[in-house]
C-alpha cells in the first residue's frame, strides 16, 4: 500500500507538522505516480535502493512495494519518527541524515545501490553531480526534479537547456527525460511541472585520460562566458593554438561543445609538469 492524500494530510495535522519552505518539500500525494515512479526505476527484489527526502513515506512505500532492499534517508528530525512508524513495518532502513554531507561510504559500503528520489529545487542539481563525482555506488538514479532541473540535467548540444551540468552528467552517465509530472499530485501544489529523469552511470567515463577536475573547471570557465566566444571565455585556461590543435574552432562557444569535444580541449590544455 502507499498513502493517499487524505492519508498524508491526516499524518501531518495528526503530529503537528507543515511541509516545510525551507527544506523545499513537496509530499507526492497520489499513489499512481509513487508506483509508476517505481516502476520506471526499474527495481526490484535483490536491489538495494537508497531514497532522499522520503517526506512521511509514500514513493517509499512503493518501492518496498517492489521487493527491492530500501534504505530511506530524511534530513528533517520532525517527520523522522513519523517516517519511521508508516516504513519500518515494511522493512525500510530509516537514516537521518543530510544526503548533501552524509558519508556516503560507510551508508553504502561497496555494493551497487539505484538511487530514486523526488528531489527538492534547491538541492538537485548540486546533489546530482556530487553523487556523479564522488559516489560510484550509486550506478543507476530515477530522480523526479523541476522540469528546468531535469532538462539541464539530460541536454544534449542544441538543446537550450545544455550548460555545465549537462557535460558533468554527460562524462559520468547517460541521461534522459522518462516522464512528466503534474503540480496537482503534490502537497503543496508547486508553480510548475516536474519531470523524471533516469541517469544510468557509464562504465568508464564518456573521455578517457583526463583528470575529471581539471575537465569540469574547464568547463565551468567555458560556460561562464556563455555569449563570449572560447579563444575569450577561455583566456588564461587554453590557447587558440590549443583550442584549433583539439580540433574546436576558437570563435565556437561553449554550447556548441559535446563533451567529446570538451574532453580534447581539456587533454590539449592540461597543465604539463
Amino acid at each position: 500500500m502507499t498513502l493517499s492524500g487524505r492519508e498524508i494530510s491526516e499524518l501531518l495535522a495528526a503530529n503537528g507538522l507543515h511541509p516545510s519552505r525551507a527544506l523545499g518539500q513537496n509530499f507526492v500525494v497520489d499513489p499512481n505516480t509513487v508506483r509508476r515512479i517505481a516502476r520506471l526505476a526499474e527495481v526490484g527484489a535483490g536491489d538495494r535502493v537508497i531514497e532522499i527526502g522520503a517526506g512521511l513515506g509514500s514513493l517509499t512505500l512503493a518501492l518496498a512495494e517492489t521487493g527491492a532492499d530500501v534504505t530511506a534517508v530524511e534530513v528533517d528530525r520532525g517527520i523522522v519518527p513519523v517516517l519511521r512508524e508508516v516504513v519500518e513495518p515494511s522493512g525500510v532502513r530509516v537514516v537521518e541524515a543530510d544526503a548533501l554531507t552524509v558519508d556516503w561510504r560507510a551508508l553504502l559500503g561497496d555494493d551497487e545501490w539505484t538511487l530514486v528520489a523526488n528531489l527538492p529545487y534547491n538541492v538537485a542539481t548540486p546533489l546530482v553531480a556530487d553523487l556523479l563525482d564522488d559516489v560510484p555506488q550509486i550506478t543507476r538514479m530515477l530522480v523526479m526534479v523541476q522540469r528546468e532541473v531535469g532538462e539541464r540535467l539530460a541536454a544534449h548540444v542544441g538543446d537550450e537547456g545544455y550548460g555545465a551540468v549537462s557535460v558533468k552528467v554527460a562524462f559520468w552517465a547517460r541521461a534522459e527525460i522518462v516522464g512528466r509530472v503534474p503540480p496537482t499530485v503534490f502537497l503543496p501544489k508547486p508553480k510548475v511541472e516536474s519531470a523524471l529523469v533516469r541517469i544510468v552511470r557509464r562504465a568508464s567515463p564518456a573521455v578517457a585520460g583526463v583528470d575529471p577536475e581539471w575537465l569540469f573547471s574547464v568547463v565551468r570557465a567555458g560556460f561562464g562566458h556563455r555569449r563570449k566566444m572560447l579563444r575569450g571565455a577561455l583566456a588564461g585556461v587554453a590557447t587558440v593554438e590549443q583550442l584549433e590543435t583539439a580540433g574546436i574552432a576558437p570563435t565556437a562557444r561553449a554550447e556548441e561543445l559535446d563533451v567529446e569535444a570538451w574532453g580534447r580541449l581539456a587533454r590539449e590544455a592540461a597543465p604539463r609538469g
